[in-house]
């Protein structure tokens, strides 16, 4: 059974120093005990860099966030103002306010996110005790 470890890219900077050393005459093998990366990642920063292409990780795969910081910091303030607002009626909300149209789904997920939980009729803040 594998399961899907996802690695975070590697620095531009750790990429430019690796070339660095390379430039300075480390074998691509040195390089790679050097900075703790495989020989083949050393091997894919020299070539981009002799193709004069970009060494910056690429952007990751996926679609966008469907909201983004503004409508997040929306909804908090939101939540503070009418903690008995219903989903519906916060998804309305951040239609009008941020133009953005989103599920109540993602709406409750969000405020999931956000620590904030649904108490018999109104939505309230975690508290930091609670596990």
């Amino acid at each position: 059974m594998w399961h899907h470890v996802h690695m975070n890219a590697y620095s531009e900077d750790l990429r430019k120093k690796i070339l660095e050393a390379l430039r300075r005459g480390a074998t691509k093998s040195e390089a790679a005990r050097a900075f703790g990366v495989s020989r083949s990642s050393v091997k894919r920063y020299a070539k981009l860099a002799e193709q004069g292409r970009p060494l910056a990780p690429k952007r990751r795969p996926g679609s966008k966030p469907k909201m983004g910081e503004t409508a997040r910091r929306l909804l908090e303030t939101d939540l503070e103002e009418r903690p008995a607002a219903t989903l519906s009626e916060r998804r309305e909300f951040l239609k009008k306010v941020a133009g953005v149209s989103v599920s109540e789904s993602t709406v409750s997920r969000m405020l999931g996110r956000l620590g904030w939980s649904r108490k018999k009729d109104r939505w309230e803040r975690e508290s930091a005790t609670s596990s």
